[in-house]
């Protein structure tokens, strides 16, 4: 939250202890993001845009153990989507 800038490539992973449905949302965040919900294997589920300063709830379409938050459009971007398998993950 309060971030004003995320460099190019960078971003925030969210590991959860389980799987589990999971939303965020962008209610004290200055920038745009994307987010990819990200399965127990490392397989995205769902990618999500999301607008600064809104509190419009973005929830995976699955259980996820991961989501990664990255600047607006990285995802479709670098060709990522559903299905994509993100590697690297801790297990």
């Amino acid at each position: 939250m309060y971030r004003k800038s995320l460099p190019e490539n960078n971003g925030m992973l969210f590991v959860f202890d389980r799987p589990a449905r999971s939303c965020m949302w962008m209610k004290n965040t200055v920038i745009p993001l994307s987010v990819a919900f990200i399965d127990h294997e490392g397989v995205i589920v769902n990618v999500e845009e999301m607008e600064p300063f809104t509190t419009d709830s973005h929830c995976s379409a699955g259980w996820i153990r991961y989501a990664l938050e990255m600047n607006a459009g990285w995802f479709r971007k670098n060709g990522l989507k559903p299905g994509s398998r993100v590697e690297g993950l801790h297990k």
